[in-house]
C-alpha cells in the first residue's frame, strides 16, 4: 500500500491539473476512510495528520516538511509512509475496513481525494485495470452484448460478426437466463455483464432462451478488436458512425473512406457527402482523435492542451490529409457527445470543414494520464485542459452545433429557413463560444449551453443532415464562423 500510495501522490502532486499542498492531499485521502467506517475522523493540527475513532486518538504522523528547491513530488514518499502507517492502524482497529479490504481502502482514499480535485481522475484496481487495458487495445469477451428486453428480461442485444457468439449461432434478442449457472436480472445488469468477463481463452457457459426452446451455449472468451466503426453508403451519402476512438478506428475510417473516395475514381461515382454520427460517442484515445480529425483536413491545428506540467503542453496537426478530396461534411453531435468526440467535431467546425448539427455536447475537455501502479492497478491523472483550434476550452462549454435540433421540430425547420436565407441562426452564440477562454465564467457556460441544450440523439438530426447536403447554399451559410 505504501509502494502505491507513493507513486499515486507523486504523479498529482507532480502532473495534476489543479495543484493542491501536500497537506491537503493527504488529509483527503484519510478522510476516504471515514467513508467505510464512520466511527473514524482525519483531521489535521499543526502539520501533523490525526486519526481518532470517536473521543480516542488512535495515531498520529506529522507531515514530511517542504524540501527547498525540490520538484513537486519530491514529498509523496513522506506523506505515503505516513498515511499507510495511519491505513494499518485504522485496519487494526475498524472490523468495518477489515471486511472492506485493501482494495477497497484505496479506493475510498482515493475517490474523496479526487473529490476536491476533478470528476475525472480515478483509481482503477488491478482487474479494473486489467479491462480497461483490454478495451483500448481490444476486447476480451465473447462478441454480445447484454440489454433489458421488453418483457423487463436479460436479453443478447448485439451479436458481433466473427466473434464467439455469432460462431455458436446466437441471435439478438435470445434471453439469458443464467451465466456460469448464475442467475441474471434485469435488475442488475452491470452484475450480469461482469460475469462475462475473464480471461482470453476460458470458458463461459450461458444459459438461453429462445421461443419456447432453453439450450445451453458454451463460449470461449476471445481477444475480439472493438467494433467501433460502421460506414454505409445511403442517399448518394457516406454514413460513417463511429462508437468510440480504439486503436484501429483510424484505420477503419481511413478504409471506408478509401473505398468512397479512390484517389483515382470517377468524381461522378464519389458521395456528394460525408455524414460522421458522433452522437453517443464518449470518447477515446485522443490519438484516434487526432488521426480521424485529420482525415478530413488538408492540415493545420486539431488541437491544443494545456496544464500545470509543462509536457502538458502539445499541438496535435492534422497529418494524414483530407481523404474526401473537399467533399462537404456534416458532424452529428448529441448531449451524450464526449471527449474525444468533441475534440473531433471542434476540429472540423473550427477550421470551417464541417457542419455541426444536434445539441451542445458533453463539454469533457480534460485529459488523463494513466499512470501504472506497483499493485497492477492504474491512476488516472487529469493533467491538461483541451482547446479547440481556435482557442477555447471544451471542458464545460461543449461544441455547439451550427444548427440546432433539441429545441423541437418547429425549431428545427425555422433554422433550416434561416440558413437557406443565409442568416445561420447559431452564428452569434458560436462567435461567444469561440471567444471564450479558460476559464470560463459557470454563468457564460450555462448561457451559451441554453442556447442549444443538450439532449439525446434526435431523429430530425439525420434528415437535417440529407437537407445540408442536398442544398449547397444552405450548407455553406451553415459553415460561417
Amino acid at each position: 500500500m505504501q509502494a502505491v500510495l507513493s507513486t499515486a501522490l507523486g504523479a498529482v502532486l507532480e502532473r495534476h491539473l489543479e495543484g493542491a499542498p501536500p497537506a491537503d492531499l493527504g488529509l483527503w485521502t484519510l478522510r476516504g476512510l471515514e467513508v467505510l467506517d464512520p466511527q473514524l475522523k482525519a483531521e489535521m493540527r499543526s502539520g501533523t495528520l490525526l486519526l481518532n475513532a470517536g473521543d480516542r486518538l488512535l495515531a498520529a504522523r506529522p507531515l514530511p516538511p517542504p524540501l527547498p528547491n525540490a520538484p513537486p513530488d519530491a514529498t509523496a514518499p513522506g506523506l505515503a509512509l505516513g498515511l499507510s502507517a495511519l491505513f494499518e492502524v485504522a485496519w487494526q482497529h475498524s472490523s468495518l475496513l477489515r471486511r472492506a479490504g485493501p482494495e477497497r481502502m484505496l479506493r475510498s482514499g482515493f475517490e474523496e481525494l479526487f473529490n476536491h480535485l476533478d470528476p475525472y481522475s480515478r483509481y482503477l484496481t488491478p482487474e479494473e485495470a486489467g479491462a480497461a487495458r483490454g478495451r483500448r487495445v481490444g476486447q476480451v469477451g465473447l462478441g454480445l452484448r447484454l440489454a433489458v428486453g421488453r418483457g423487463r428480461e436479460v436479453v443478447l442485444a448485439t451479436i458481433l460478426p466473427g466473434g464467439p457468439a455469432a460462431a455458436a449461432g446466437l441471435r439478438p434478442n435470445d434471453r439469458v437466463l443464467a451465466i456460469d449457472g448464475a442467475s441474471v436480472s434485469a435488475d442488475d445488469l452491470v452484475g450480469a455483464a461482469s460475469l462475462l468477463e475473464g480471461p482470453a481463452g476460458t470458458e463461459v457457459v450461458l444459459r438461453l432462451q429462445r421461443g419456447g426452446r432453453r439450450f445451453t451455449a458454451r463460449l470461449l472468451r476471445s481477444l475480439l478488436p472493438p467494433e467501433t466503426v460502421h460506414a454505409e453508403r445511403r442517399d448518394d451519402i457516406l454514413w460513417i458512425r463511429l462508437d468510440n476512438f480504439s486503436s484501429a478506428t483510424d484505420r477503419h475510417v481511413l478504409e471506408a473512406l478509401a473505398e468512397a473516395f479512390p484517389p483515382d475514381g470517377a468524381r461522378a461515382a464519389r458521395p456528394r457527402g460525408v455524414v460522421l454520427d458522433l452522437r453517443g460517442n464518449r470518447g477515446g484515445l485522443l490519438g484516434q482523435a487526432v488521426a480521424v480529425a485529420g482525415a478530413f483536413l488538408p492540415g493545420g491545428v486539431v488541437a491544443r492542451t494545456a496544464g500545470r506540467h509543462p509536457d502538458a503542453a502539445r499541438v496535435y496537426l492534422a497529418m494524414l490529409g483530407d481523404r474526401t478530396g473537399g467533399a462537404p461534411v456534416v458532424v452529428l453531435v448529441d448531449g451524450r457527445t464526449a471527449s474525444a468526440a468533441e475534440i473531433v467535431a471542434a476540429a472540423l467546425a473550427d477550421q470551417g470543414r464541417a457542419v455541426v448539427v444536434g445539441s451542445a455536447t458533453t463539454g469533457k475537455g480534460l485529459v488523463q494520464l494513466v499512470m501504472p501502479l506497483p499493485n497492477g492497478g492504474e491512476l488516472l491523472v487529469t493533467w491538461s485542459r483541451v482547446l479547440a483550434p481556435l482557442g477555447w476550452p471544451l471542458q464545460g462549454l461543449g461544441v455547439l452545433p451550427a444548427l440546432c435540433t433539441s429545441l423541437g421540430e418547429e425549431a428545427t425547420e425555422a433554422g433550416l429557413a434561416r440558413l437557406r436565407l443565409d442568416d445561420p441562426p447559431m452564428i452569434a452564440a458560436l462567435a461567444r463560444q469561440r471567444a471564450a477562454r479558460a476559464p470560463v465564467p459557470a454563468s457564460e457556460v450555462a448561457a451559451l449551453r441554453e442556447t442549444c441544450p443538450p439532449a439525446e440523439a434526435k431523429p430530425a438530426d439525420a434528415a437535417v443532415a440529407r437537407v445540408l447536403l442536398t442544398e449547397p447554399a444552405s450548407y455553406e451559410a451553415a459553415l460561417a464562423r
